[in-house]
């Protein structure tokens, strides 16, 4: 009997503190997502600091400096050389002293080198935009998530909130004997979940915000927080383009642009191989003094006997020029002529994966929006009233929990394929901009 009266009350004891536990407050529950509508970063601001602070597209734009620098220095012509030499007769005083430069004319090549360097800072330029067009698409395309992300953590706290409190007086009515225990069980194992999900779900947002930070030049340990929800990323104006502007678009495309400039680079290429095969002249100029004699003496005018030994100034002009017999640079004009075709397939090949790319695009978006239509407020509305109504109802006595359960995890889907079509709404936009070649 003892035995027995133990047991019971270790019972007791427990369901006590397991009630007394679900009737705490969830402190996580105030814990409120990555979006701040006052002093939160707006999607126009984080295109603006990702075009100022990215670091790969510094990068890129450091290599337009450099090509810029090698456009300066093929346009310098060759520095002349100097030569001077002194001899001395060993034992002797016979001296000879010489000074010489060659100046190279460098008829042809200069021109060749210049367009060549001309061609790749426009290269570099259209890739820098090209780099720009993607990395604006990725900071949409990465804010748009993480803003999906903050509203999925948003709807299953207001859930869990909702459902906590429900479970309150739902427990506080079955230890006074007015609702079935059982309800209460049931309701405190939703609520567990929902809590999970809210849990998993901040979790999904943080990270988003997370792979957002160093397309904005941020450390990952510095504060972000986002001002655009979802819906008003999603709802903002849109302007579908037409068909004639695509095509306008498709060729201004910075990829396409690209890849013609490296078509006009290996043009440049093949003339510049071209002008180095050919001949080339570098002018000449000399002066020397010789001092020398010898050991027999004779008479100077006077009459005195002296050595005999002179002084001797020379000064020489001349030419020297290459002759291009055996190279004439065919191999380097064979390469720039298979370049050439190489850069040619090349263009061929972005302009129809750019082609490709835009109409996948309109595809996605024209469904995309289509798919908006089924979630329009007043499908929102009757959902939400579907559930507030089965709530009262139970509440009457005339639905179960399991109705109860059944509808708020039905609302709960349906809030969450709202969402998933919302995100792939804006994704499809998103795409559609990058293929049209837009990055404002």
């Amino acid at each position: 009997m003892a035995r027995r009266i133990a047991t019971m009350m270790i019972v007791a004891c427990s369901l006590t503190s397991a009630g007394a536990r679900a009737q705490e407050p969830d402190r996580n529950l105030t814990s409120s997502p990555p979006i701040d509508r006052a002093a939160g970063l707006s999607l126009a601001d984080a295109i603006a600091r990702a075009r100022e602070r990215e670091p790969a597209l510094r990068a890129a734009r450091a290599d337009v400096e450099v090509a810029r620098g090698q456009r300066v220095q093929s346009g310098l012509r060759p520095n002349p050389t100097t030569t001077v030499e002194s001899r001395q007769e060993p034992g002797g005083t016979d001296s000879l002293f010489t000074v010489g430069i060659e100046w190279p004319l460098d008829l042809f090549r200069r021109g060749g080198r210049i367009a060549t360097a001309d061609r790749q800072v426009e290269a570099s330029r259209w890739s820098v935009a090209d780099r720009e067009r993607l990395l604006v698409a990725d900071v949409r395309t990465q804010y748009g998530r993480a803003a999906a992300a903050a509203r999925e953590a948003d709807l299953t706290a207001e859930l869990a909130a909702t459902v906590d409190r429900q479970f309150g007086l739902l427990r506080a009515r079955a230890d006074e004997g007015a609702a079935a225990r059982l309800d209460a069980d049931r309701l405190e194992v939703e609520l567990r979940r929902l809590q999970s999900q809210r849990d998993l779900a901040t979790g999904r947002a943080e990270r988003a915000v997370i792979a957002l930070k160093p397309m904005l030049g941020l450390e990952p340990q510095e504060p972000l927080q986002l001002r655009d929800t979802l819906e008003m990323l999603v709802g903002a104006p849109r302007q579908t383009p037409s068909t004639a502007n695509a095509e306008g678009s498709l060729a201004e495309r910075p990829d396409v642009q690209a890849a013609a400039r490296q078509v006009a680079i290996a043009d440049a290429r093949i003339e510049q191989a071209k002008r180095e095969g050919r001949l080339d002249v570098s002018l000449t100029a000399g002066y020397m003094r010789m001092d020398a004699g010898f050991s027999q003496l004779g008479f100077s005018v006077s009459g005195l006997p002296e050595r005999v030994r002179g002084q001797f100034n020379y000064v020489s002009v001349g030419a020297m020029v290459m002759l291009p017999v055996l190279n004439r640079n065919q191999g380097q004009l064979a390469a720039a002529q298979a370049d050439r075709s190489g850069a040619e397939e090349r263009q061929r090949a972005v302009r129809l994966g750019a082609a490709t790319e835009r109409a996948a695009a309109m595809a996605r978006d024209t469904r995309a929006r289509q798919a908006m239509s089924a979630y329009g407020d007043a499908t929102r509305s009757l959902a939400r009233r579907n559930l507030d109504a089965v709530r009262q109802t139970f509440e009457l006595g005339r639905a179960t929990m399991s109705d109860v359960l059944a509808e708020q995890q039905r609302y709960l889907e349906f809030e969450s394929s709202h969402t998933a079509t919302l995100l792939e709404a804006w994704e499809a936009h998103v795409e559609r901009e990058r293929a049209s070649g837009d990055s404002k």
